[in-house]
């Protein structure tokens, strides 16, 4: 490719950049704002030859059109091409987006593949075929990165669209009462709206290729009969896919375990382990903020369990899905056995033919189903309402064994081949029974002599702020605090300038402060400025870390509204939610503002990306 000046294309003079440099703070009025802030979004994470090929293109536009010669827009071409768009949490939607697009180039259809919060939503009027791969988090929430896009689909300003043709595949987990419920409004929207699909809506549980893959395979053939085929080539991609590794989720990385000690006392109550992985010989590579996928096993005891409950032997063969193995191994590493689903409720319903079970299963019966999935695991309902199950009936009913995301611990430029995972081991004692969770006692019993499954699952909305300079502010109690390990870890490399401030909290002072002297060391150092605290059970009244937010609300409004960056990490059912609550009233008390602009101000912060959240 040849640049303006007819030279071989590559770095651009120093007087160049300069000039570029200069100029940043100069941008016209219209480059500002929002604009400048979707701009950024999309150039998050690509390198410095795509960067300077995005500024040579730019310069010969810009040429272009100082001449007054016609320059073909993506709007232009609308109606030729097919729209994927996408929202996704942990990276599950981005995953199954791009492989769609992937597949549509090569039946040589032309393809936009965009993230839902890069969407330009005024070209939703324009749309003629759109397919949305869309993720439902916990209670019915959208992913963070198109809780935008949503409202503005569900409200009032969305446009008729009478020319649509459009498709849905959701994605959800049946543990949670109300599943796939953003990709069945955003289907039942774009119908009312005035659109028409050209496949039916999909809805893919954990086991996602199960049902994603012959659902694409389906909306794609129809995609091709509404649009026609053309040479494979792609109209423009509005967000950045990293280079395919030769480790991934299919093919897992067996990474060695380098160490695993417990960071907690031993009268805490509940273990939590640090795990430092050597990646020595994979090619994975990660940035703060990503998470590390576990392909779990499940333990021992808890296999035996089920054998014991079920008067099944583990020894005999079962033929499922064109293998065949021995029932033990597929309730050990092939079959989810800690999380409960509705989908298996009602094969237990229909089992046993209990009533009871029945019943929760009809949809007035939400908040019990709910308290039910959150409390109880499989192997509970069995021993309370037994059936006759064959081998082959039981593999059959069972989920398939999903892998586990955890939020890294670690900076690569402070570890180097190495990853670091903070785990909260599952181990407890319910219903007259104990209890274990799959990938966390997995990742507890692992020695030095032993390998983990795993791949890298990058978040690219969870991403330290390009402008180093920049103040952060991070809120992680208990193991959520495991990214703002590697948040301070690569602050310090780098030699940020910007000011570091955590919130952080758990039970109890001396037995659960995870990393204390890590953080004592950067508060000396000064790669930590501030560090506020909250431990539940040390004192007469419960403390968490929206009250030490609400203590220190006029700093962190002052620190948000000079340009901060906010990240919140760690449990989505109610930690997450009391401190998005939390953070409305501190912007009403400091702020000046009613609770309706408060709410307004922090959507804003989180469509900008200055509000960024992994919550799970």
């Amino acid at each position: 490719m040849t640049t303006l000046d007819g030279q071989k294309y590559g770095r651009p003079k120093e007087g160049d950049v300069n000039a570029l440099v200069a100029t940043e703070n100069q941008l016209p009025s219209q480059v500002h704002g929002e604009r400048l802030s979707a701009l950024e979004r999309l150039v998050d994470d690509l390198g410095p030859a795509d960067l300077y090929w995005i500024a040579a293109w730019s310069a010969a536009r810009a040429e272009r059109l100082q001449r007054g010669e016609a320059v073909a827009t993506s709007a232009k071409v609308a109606g030729e091409r097919l729209t994927i768009l996408y929202g996704s949490q942990t990276g599950q939607a981005r995953r199954v987006a791009s492989q769609l697009s992937t597949n549509a180039e090569n039946a040589g259809l032309s393809v936009r593949l965009v993230r839902a919060d890069a969407y330009p939503q005024r070209e939703l009027s324009r749309e003629t075929h759109l397919l949305v791969v869309m993720s439902t988090q916990g209670d019915a929430e959208p992913p963070d990165d198109a809780r935008g896009l949503v409202e503005f689909l569900l409200g009032k300003r969305a446009p008729k669209l009478p020319g649509l043709r459009y498709a849905v595949l959701g994605l959800g987990d049946s543990s949670y009462p109300d599943f796939c419920a953003i990709g069945r409004q955003l289907d039942a929207r774009l119908a009312e709206l005035g659109g028409t699909r050209f496949a039916p809506l999909g809805e893919a549980d954990v086991d996602v290729d199960a049902v994603a893959a012959p659902w694409t395979v389906h909306a794609l053939e129809q995609a091709k009969q509404v649009l026609g085929t053309a040479s494979p080539t792609r109209v423009t991609t509005l967000q950045s896919v990293p280079s395919r590794a030769v480790h991934s989720r299919e093919r897992p990385f067996a990474a060695p375990v380098l160490d695993n000690q417990s960071i907690v006392a031993r009268d805490a109550g509940r273990d939590v382990r640090h795990v430092e992985l050597s990646l020595e010989g994979s090619g994975l590579s990660y940035q703060p903020g990503d998470a590390l996928g576990l392909w779990p096993r499940n333990p021992v005891a808890l296999v035996e369990q089920w054998l014991a409950v079920l008067r099944l032997d583990g020894e005999q063969v079962v033929n499922h899905d064109g293998r065949s193995l021995s029932l033990r191994h597929w309730l050990a590493e092939e079959r989810e056995l800690t999380r409960l689903s509705r989908p298996l409720i009602a094969a237990l319903a229909d089992v046993s033919g209990d009533d009871d079970l029945k019943r929760l299963l009809r949809s007035d019966q939400s908040p019990a189903l709910a308290a039910l999935l959150a409390d109880h695991q499989p192997i509970d309902l069995w021993r309370r309402h037994p059936g006759v199950w064959g081998a082959e009936e039981l593999v059959a009913a069972l989920r398939p064994l999903t892998p586990r995301l955890y939020s890294i611990a670690s900076s690569q430029k402070a570890v180097g081949d190495e990853v670091h995972l903070a785990v909260a081991v599952v181990d407890y004692v319910a219903h007259g029974e104990r209890h274990w969770g799959a990938a966390s006692s997995f990742a507890a019993r692992a020695g030095d002599d032993q390998r983990l499954p795993i791949y890298i699952e990058p978040n690219e909305r969870f991403r330290l702020p390009q402008d180093h300079a920049r103040d952060i502010i991070m809120i992680g109690p208990g193991t959520g605090v495991a990214p703002f390990r590697a948040f301070v870890q690569e602050r310090r490399e780098i030699a940020a300038r910007g000011r570091n401030w955590l919130f952080f909290g758990n039970r109890q002072f001396t037995s659960e402060f995870l990393y204390q002297v890590e953080w004592q060391a950067a508060l000396r150092d000064g790669s930590l400025h501030k560090l506020d605290l909250a431990f539940s059970r040390d004192g007469d009244a419960k403390v968490y870390v929206q009250h030490r937010m609400r203590e220190q609300g006029r700093e962190l409004y002052a620190w948000l509204d000079e340009g901060a960056h906010l990240y919140v990490c760690g449990d989505a059912s109610r930690m997450a939610k009391d401190v998005h609550a939390t953070l409305i009233d501190i912007a009403v008390a400091h702020g000046g503002k009613t609770p309706e602009r408060a709410k307004q101000w922090l959507s804003d912060l989180l469509q900008q990306g200055r509000y960024a959240r992994d919550v799970y």
